[in-house]
């Protein structure tokens, strides 16, 4: 399964594409799609839904994971950023693409096994699932990487528990 994971942003949506393949990674591309901040935000949500657009066209992904928004304290930044991190999600839907969202404590536990986790932990284990030589930066780049590992680990319990007649809430 090819997975593209994505931190939602206005500035730097951080993107991560992995393959999980009997429970192992590999590692296909990840980075950043980026606006700059004096441009007009329409133009800048534009480029974000290209960007994405077109990681999606390129990459043969089967599902997307994409981390829910944590309510910022800036009302105007939280909007910006809803408003990127519904572009993405229209460019997934224009795709055709399974889109699962995830709460930062939900990707903290699918990655470090704790909902509390510290950021340079979950940046530690990324690297370490996917045997990278250093932490991938931006940390948006790092933190997609996460929603992917914790989408591909969500997935798993969610097929075993179906093969077990159970369900995954």
């Amino acid at each position: 399964m090819i997975i593209l994971g994505i931190d939602p942003g206005i500035a730097i949506v951080g993107y991560g594409i992995v393959e999980y393949k009997n429970n192992k990674f590999k590692v296909i591309d990840y980075g950043a799609v980026t606006t700059p901040a004096h441009m007009d935000t329409l133009k800048r949500l534009e480029l974000v839904y290209k960007g994405i657009d077109i990681l999606i066209k390129n990459n043969n992904i089967d599902e997307v994971g994409i981390e829910e928004l944590f309510f910022n304290k800036n009302v105007k930044t939280a909007i910006t950023v809803a408003q990127a991190r519904g572009v993405t999600m229209l460019a997934c839907a224009h795709n055709g693409k399974p889109l699962y969202e995830y709460t930062p404590l939900q990707v903290k536990q699918g990655v470090v096994g704790y909902g509390r986790a510290q950021k340079s932990q979950v940046q530690q284990m990324v690297t370490s699932f996917l045997n990278l030589r250093e932490v991938p930066k931006p940390d948006d780049v790092a933190d997609a990487l996460a929603v992917a590992i914790c989408h591909a680990h969500s997935n798993k319990l969610e097929k075993t528990l179906k093969n077990i007649g159970g369900r995954y809430v």
